[in-house]
């Protein structure tokens, strides 16, 4: 869930767009620095922070959708094992709190590292599962609802330069997270059709086996969004060359 904010990450990072001298107004979302700033790094974490509404809002002349709320299609969960095995199919999830990032140190050039915090992610879905929980039999649908607190990521990437044209652009080849969740809290509500055993059963379950379900959860995560996010960042760098990032 983290690649929401690194998503926010790499567009701050890579598409300071526009903001070359001679072509008008700076754009309101963009803060400007110079390369030959001896203090570039900072320059950049307050380009970032200050990305943070037009990240959450969308920008639509450089076609940036909008980080609030992320939407993906599903995940498909293997609780447990054994031929009844306890397995949770999660659709049309939502995350919000992405844009509410903090970035705590930045490492420029290829690879780039960067050290970002939320204060929250949140995600909703639709949820379904099948098979046995604990003891009973736990096959329904209904919503699924959790809050990852205290969320730290580490963020790298690879990045190549590709000449076109007279000027210089980019792509990212490669994108991994180190994710930590400091506290993970998850329900679900209106499932087995409001049986009130197997709803509690269920939620005691998701209350103490948080994080082993987010572990469960992170390798698909990281997966569907890596893809996802580099082809939304790759569609911007090949029409902004590095050229329009930073100043002289």
């Amino acid at each position: 869930m983290l690649f929401d904010a690194a998503l926010a990450l790499l567009l701050a990072l890579l598409a300071l767009v526009r903001a070359d001298i001679g072509e008008g107004p700076t754009p309101q979302y963009v803060k400007q620095c110079s390369r030959s700033d001896p203090k570039l790094k900072s320059c950049l974490i307050d380009a970032l922070h200050h990305l943070r509404p037009y990240l959450k809002a969308g920008i639509p002349e450089i076609e940036l959708p909008a980080v609030e709320p992320f939407r993906m299609d599903e995940l498909k969960l293997s609780l447990t094992g054994g031929t009844n095995g306890y397995t949770v199919r999660l659709r049309e999830l939502l995350v919000r709190g992405a844009s509410n990032y903090t970035v705590d140190d930045i490492k420029l050039g290829s690879p780039f590292e960067a050290i970002i915090r939320m204060p929250a992610l949140i995600l909703d879905a639709q949820y379904t599962s099948s098979g046995v929980l604990i003891i009973l039999p736990a096959s329904g649908s209904g919503t699924f609802h959790a809050r990852f607190a205290g969320a730290r990521a580490l963020v790298r990437g690879l990045v190549s330069m590709h000449p076109r044209s007279g000027k210089t652009y980019l792509n990212i080849d490669n994108l991994d997270v180190q994710l930590g969740v400091k506290d993970v809290n998850m329900r679900v509500r209106k499932v087995f059709n409001n049986n009130r055993i197997l709803t509690e059963a269920t939620n005691l379950f998701l209350r103490e086996n948080g994080q082993e379900v987010l572990k469960i959860m992170e390798p698909q995560l990281k997966k569907k969004l890596s893809t996802l996010f580099a082809g939304i960042v790759n569609q911007l760098l090949r029409n902004v060359p590095v050229e329009t990032f930073l100043l002289e």
